[in-house]
């Protein structure tokens, strides 16, 4: 198109018309068909189009054919058709049709993708790894990332959550972040990344996604997944480890005084653990042993997980077994402790403490002859892995016993 021809198409009084048309354009997909009609048109921009299209438009709206004025304009002095003249004079035109495609096309490979990766990872054999990536796709937070970015991170957050809740691996957030995303802050508050895995622990514990920092913090130690290294402690109490430094003559003290003691993560990283031989180390669900225990003076070691184990207390029962200890696990007679018992029992290589069906009997008739009301189970029973009369006698007797029920027995085993 030469400069004089492309300054009379470009003349303020067809202004508005190239504007229209490349709207239509855009939305037909930069195909020429159909019309588009302008109003209100001036006397001066009804004569420029009268000479534009060859036809006289008198009054009212001005409705003007695309394939006509591409005829036209080829045929003319622009020697080019319609959509070539209005990127010429309007920029670049976008195929709105084609690129809504081309999105659809991405995000789906996405989700597809994510797919596999619940797959690959194990996730897909739990109850809420399909409704986690439902509720991720519904709430739109990935979809506003891109279709690279979003598909990496959605890799991502099912490693990690695959290393939290599968393998337990035992790590703090920095930590967990270093090893998937290659820096320290990728797990920080802020990343869409802890978003994203948040909302797949809150799936996986039965709860509400966290609204407010305490609870995204309560929600990472919950999973087994330590903030930082100082404000989680295990308590522990009757640990009395070998040699001449400074922290193991600390905890024997502490030990031959029959005092509990809480050590935080900083504090495990830097103790070397050496133990008397044949040490047993007794593991409890419930702060309420280790106080009863240390008021009993009991001698045997102790350590709680206070509900489910959070990172603290996996390093410190790894570096235990990593010392020559052999563990000894008790939990709560309920489903949920009976999962607790299979993955520690499990990862541990753990002796089931007075957790038979024998036990769990002798639990039951003790409370009832004490007139101790005992709640009844609810939820979807679990079988016990060491013991395969457990979840039987559960069902049968239908309720549950909490640790504080067998304290005494407890109790027994600790003083030996």
């Amino acid at each position: 198109m030469n400069p004089e021809t492309r300054a009379w198409l470009d003349r303020p009084e067809l202004a508005a018309l190239w504007d229209l048309l490349r709207e239509r354009l855009q939305r037909n997909g930069l195909t020429v068909r159909g019309r588009v009609q302008l109003r209100d048109v001036t006397d001066e921009e009804r004569q420029a189009l009268s000479l534009l299209t060859g036809r006289v438009f008198s009054t009212g709206p001005a409705s003007i054919s695309l394939p006509d004025l591409d005829v036209r304009l080829r045929d003319g002095a622009a020697n080019c058709g319609l959509v070539e003249v209005v990127t010429a004079l309007r920029g670049t035109l976008v195929d709105r049709p084609a690129l809504r495609q081309a999105r659809h096309t991405a995000n789906e490979h996405t989700w597809q993708a994510a797919l596999t990766a619940v797959q690959t990872s194990g996730l897909a054999t739990t109850d809420w790894a399909n409704d986690w990536l439902a509720d991720l796709r519904r709430t739109g937070t990935i979809r506003r990332l891109g279709s690279e970015a979003a598909s990496r991170l959605l890799s991502q957050a099912t490693d990690i959550l695959a290393r939290i809740l599968l393998h337990q691996e035992s790590l703090s957030r920095p930590e967990l972040a270093e090893r998937v995303t290659g820096t320290t802050h990728g797990l920080d508050d802020d990343t869409v990344l802890a978003r994203i895995v948040l909302r797949g622990l809150a799936r996986a514990t039965g709860q509400e996604p966290p609204g407010n920092l305490r609870d995204r913090r309560e929600l990472w130690e919950t999973a087994g997944v330590s903030t930082d290294a100082v404000s989680s402690t295990v308590l522990t109490y009757g640990l009395a480890p070998l040699g001449n430094d400074w922290r193991a003559r600390h905890l024997r003290g502490r030990a031959d005084a029959h005092a509990e003691t809480h050590l935080t993560l900083r504090d495990l990283r830097r103790m070397t653990w050496r133990l008397p031989p044949s040490t047993e180390v007794f593991v409890c669900e419930n702060p309420r042993v280790v106080e009863a225990a240390a008021d009993s003076q009991c001698s045997g070691p102790l350590v709680c997980t206070s509900g489910n184990p959070a990172t603290v207390v996996l390093v410190l029962l790894d570096a235990l077994l990593a010392a020559g200890a052999r563990i000894a696990y008790r939990g709560d007679f309920d489903w949920p402790g009976i999962a607790m018992a299979n993955r520690m029992i499990t990862r541990l290589c753990a002796r089931p403490w007075r957790m038979s069906a024998t036990d769990y009997e002798e639990h039951v008739a003790n409370a009832h002859a004490r007139g101790t009301p005992l709640r009844p189970l609810t939820g979807t029973a679990i079988e016990a892995s060491w013991d395969p009369e457990l979840t039987p006698a559960m069902r049968a007797l239908g309720v549950a016993v909490q640790e504080e029920s067998a304290l005494e027995l407890l109790l027994t085993d600790l003083a030996r």
